[in-house]
């Protein structure tokens, strides 16, 4: 999802206390109902109104405030249920045996054969480019940070 779009940026940065930010439809504002009601949010701290001509959604009106209202509880509402179904599908997982994120870019056997080759003296640069990783990565991998130089990792 891509949420940082130049053409919405320049006309929010426009607005201005008492003004009404009119769209044709709301899927031109928002790509997602969450997006969509954090941004009519802002709008309303910021005392800007806003109008969606298709949908007829006016937050001039009574109607159209009570409308924002129920829209931003019924948000809010579907947000944390996603929150929730989240955390269950993880601790799910985790009962399973699964962790998240990313596979370490080397194995256990690779982060020793680096070791020795450091140990011997070879520069991390040098090192880090026969595995195909980064000297971030192999710093990380073998348990220093980068400015602690590589002697404390390999003692």
């Amino acid at each position: 999802m891509k949420a940082d779009r130049k053409g919405l940026t320049d006309a929010l940065s426009h607005l201005r206390k008492g003004d009404v930010l009119t769209v044709w439809k709301l899927d031109r504002l928002g790509r997602s109902t969450l997006q969509l009601m954090m941004l009519l949010n802002e709008l309303h701290e910021r005392g800007v109104e806003f109008k969606s001509l298709t949908e007829g959604i006016d937050t001039t009106t009574p109607m159209g405030r009570f409308y924002f209202t129920m829209s931003s509880a019924l948000a809010q509402l579907e947000r944390d249920r996603l929150i929730e179904r989240t955390r269950a599908g993880l601790v799910a997982a985790k009962a399973r045996g699964r962790t998240g994120g990313r596979k370490p870019k080397l194995t256990p056997d690779q982060i020793e054969m680096a070791r020795g080759l450091l140990e011997k003296g070879k520069p991390p640069r040098d090192v880090a480019k026969a595995f195909g990783v980064g000297r971030s990565t192999l710093y990380r991998s073998i348990g220093v940070r980068a400015g602690d130089g590589v002697k404390a990792a390999t003692e």
